[in-house]
């Protein structure tokens, strides 16, 4: 897989000619540094030190182009491999183009994508969190504490195989984003027995320093795990010039035939976070709070996480981040919800359980 991806590379790059026609741009991230996790839930694990990558955000190379077939009408795709700088090796399950793939056309109707790419319930929550879903500081540790299928957390929608996707066009600040997929993880089955049915609907809104957004999802599957899961999030933010402000609240309910006794469980998390830009610098905090409730039991993971980015140039930064977060214990019913399972992470590393940490490293976007 990792010698179809170098010769796709080569192969690219040679054909420049090729590229000045048909409007082709290689494009990526590459994002090294160092991690420090410790305070494990089990005590009897020690700290973890490593140099890692995808830090701050994802370490990537892609290739995406458009062609304007005329009358305002454009041929868009994206192909995007997400990889580790610090081993070489694919990321996304060792797919080749693991983090987009998908092709579609735009015009005065909006834009309409179809391919592996990223759910719109997701894109929001990045937008809103001040670190952008990256380093020990994001959002989705505590959203980590949620169902997972397939390596997929099925209460947020990251990225979606077999979607469909479209975005109308800009009503003065207002678009609405919507996408389905008859199974957002893998291919489809043989009478799509047991696939993953995602319907997301996303308004937002901007106007200035202000913006807005809701997302309402469903997830369901059916002649296999008989899962179905409902979800809506508020958000919003506003920018102050020295100070941004943003917030989230969010509600999951899940329901599993198969499995009545995980009925009405639910999942609720909120966030507010802040972003402060002086200069060539920047600080973000956020708070992070997610409760799993179940029956007459629950559990809280709550997260405080400090940042700090300095813009050496348009394309480097240098970034550090430091985070703790702690799981409740329940007090009565033992397995699930005995302890939560949030942890600290990062776009591409999963930090093992780690409950404490802080990080430093580079980004070169090109």
């Amino acid at each position: 897989m990792q010698r179809k991806l170098v010769a796709f590379v080569l192969a690219a790059l040679a054909s420049g000619a090729v590229f000045a026609q048909s409007n082709v741009q290689v494009y990526g991230v590459v994002d090294v540094g160092f991690s420090h996790r410790g305070d494990n839930v089990n005590r009897r694990v020690g700290s973890q030190n490593a140099i890692d990558s995808g830090i701050s955000s994802g370490t990537r190379i892609g290739f995406k182009g458009a062609e304007d077939l005329g009358s305002g009408l454009k041929v868009l795709w994206t192909l995007e491999a997400g990889f580790a700088a610090d081993t070489g090796e694919h990321k996304q399950n060792d797919r080749l183009f693991g983090r987009q793939a998908f092709v579609g056309l735009s015009g005065a109707f909006g834009t309409a994508l179809a391919g592996r790419q990223d759910a719109p319930f997701h894109n929001l929550l990045s937008d809103l969190d001040p670190f952008h879903g990256g380093t020990v500081g994001r959002y989705r540790n505590t959203f980590a504490a949620g169902a997972n299928t397939g390596g997929e957390n099925l209460f947020e929608p990251y990225r979606l195989d077999n979607a469909v996707l479209y975005t109308t066009p800009d009503f003065s600040g207002l678009s609405i984003a919507v996408a389905y997929s008859n199974n957002a993880i893998g291919q489809e089955a043989v009478g799509n027995a047991g696939d993953y049915r995602i319907l997301n609907i996303v308004p937002r809104y901007t106007n200035g320093a202000l913006s807005l957004g809701v997302s309402w999802h469903r997830i369901q599957s059916e002649d296999g795990d008989n899962v179905n899961i409902h979800n809506w999030m508020l958000g919003g933010a506003y920018d102050f010039g020295v100070v941004k402000l943003s917030a989230f609240y969010d509600e999951n309910k899940w329901n599993d035939a198969m499995n009545v006794a995980n009925n009405d469980l639910k999942l609720k998390d909120w966030m507010i976070g802040l972003t402060a830009p002086f200069g060539k610098h920047a600080i973000q905090a956020a708070y992070n709070q997610s409760r799993l409730s179940w029956h007459d039991d629950s559990g809280k993971a709550r997260q405080w996480s400090l940042g700090y980015t300095y813009t050496l140039s348009r394309r480097t930064s240098f970034y550090a981040a430091i985070a703790d977060l702690h799981n409740d214990k329940s007090r009565k019913t033992p397995g699930l919800l005995s302890t939560r399972a949030a942890s600290l992470s990062d776009t591409d590393n999963p930090g093992n359980g780690y409950q404490s940490g802080f990080q430093f490293g580079v980004k070169q976007v090109f």
